[in-house]
């Protein structure tokens, strides 16, 4: 223990005493600022990106009515005001919205309702009445 005490106290003597005022200055050669540019460019965007509005028409091409027999409802449960129900696999909730892959098309449907044997999705203005699958 002594001479781990001896060694701390040798190494501790022999730095140099370093001030404050010895220290040399620090200078800075650029410092940079950020200014809000009239455009109204996010800094965090890439630069040179310019955003592009799209415009989405929904009434030229909303896609083909989806048919009930691309769903499957396997399971419908209801449970203190909470209603379940198993489609296409997963478990759906009402207000829920999901998507559906029909090829290389994806549609997104939200689950309107779940009723005693059957779930009513809605796509935009259709609305698909899906009946409980029993085996």
């Amino acid at each position: 223990m002594k001479t781990i005490l001896a060694i701390l106290t040798l190494s501790a003597l022999s730095l140099p005493c370093l001030r404050a005022e010895d220290a040399p200055a620090i200078v800075l050669k650029n410092k940079s600022s950020f200014t809000m540019d009239a455009s109204g460019r996010s800094p965090f965007w890439p630069i040179g990106w310019k955003p592009v509005a799209r415009v989405q028409n929904t009434t030229e091409h909303t896609g083909p009515d989806i048919l009930p027999s691309a769903f499957v409802v396997s399971s419908i449960t209801f449970d203190q005001g909470n209603r379940f129900a198993i489609i296409n696999g997963k478990a759906m909730q009402e207000g829920q919205v999901f998507g559906l892959q029909l090829g290389n098309q994806t549609y997104q449907l939200t689950v309107k309702s779940i009723e005693d044997g059957r779930v009513i999705l809605a796509r935009r203005d259709q609305e698909i009445i899906v009946p409980l699958r029993r085996k």
